[in-house]
Formats: C-alpha cells, sequence, structure tokens
C-alpha cells in the first residue's frame, strides 16, 4: 500500500517541505516512487527509514553526515566497517552531549531549588504576618 506524501509527513512529524528536502537531498535509502501523475508514493520502509534519519538529525548529526551514511547503505554489502565508523563517531559525540547536558540539568536543578526555597520562605513570612 503506497503513503502520499501528506500522510507520511502526518507519520513522520515532517513537513512536507522537509520531506521533500530530504528527498533533494538524498536522504531517503531508496528512489521514491512516483504514482499516476507524478505524485510521490512512498512505502512504511520509506517511514522506517525516515523515522531512523529524523533520530539522528534530532541528536545532531548533521545532514552530510547522515548523506554519507545513506549512500553507503545504498550502495550494498561490502561497506559495513564505513556505516559502522559513522555510527561509532556519532555515538561518541552523542554520549558527550549527554554527559554536557546532565552538567547543565544539574546546574539549573540546583538554581531552581535555591529560588523555590527563595520563594517558599516568602510565602511562609507572608501566611505568619
Amino acid at each position: 500500500m503506497g503513503l502520499s506524501i501528506g500522510q507520511v509527513a502526518e507519520r513522520t512529524g515532517l513537513s512536507v517541505h522537509a520531506l521533500r528536502f530530504y528527498e533533494k537531498e538524498g536522504i531517503l535509502a531508496h528512489q521514491v516512487h512516483r504514482g499516476p501523475g507524478g505524485r510521490r508514493v512512498y512505502t512504511q520502509q520509506d517511514i522506517d527509514w525516515l523515522k531512523m534519519c529524523i533520530m539522528l538529525r534530532m541528536s545532531g548529526m548533521p545532514v552530510p553526515e547522515i548523506r554519507r551514511y545513506t549512500d553507503l547503505v545504498r550502495q550494498g554489502d561490502g561497506n559495513e566497517l564505513q556505516r559502522l565508523d559513522i555510527l561509532k563517531e556519532h555515538q561518541e559525540r552523542v554520549a558527550q552531549q549527554m554527559v554536557q547536558l546532565q552538567e547543565c540539568m544539574d546546574l539549573i536543578t540546583r538554581k531552581v531549588g535555591i529560588y523555590q526555597d527563595y520563594v517558599n520562605s516568602i510565602a511562609a513570612r507572608a501566611v505568619g504576618q
């Protein structure tokens, strides 16, 4: 069963414009088929691939890097080591980001606690008056 670009946008959370951009940039693993009238017809496999690309993008992988990975997948067997290298490098970058984000969260949590204690003490004094 084929899906329209609107249906794919709804299922992936991407805009129609973003889907066209991804196709133009060579991010899709397979060429999108065209139905009667030249309309794009997507498959579940296309949606699954897009969801993976969305996750890679959300985690900070640049579009050119996703395109490089996609190109390797399109080439087929024999380049798995290169694909692994791309993913391992990205995994390391994400791990570093997670450490930095945890440090940010710790700071924010401390600041929220300080302000919460202050606001609570003001409220307690106001009730006591």
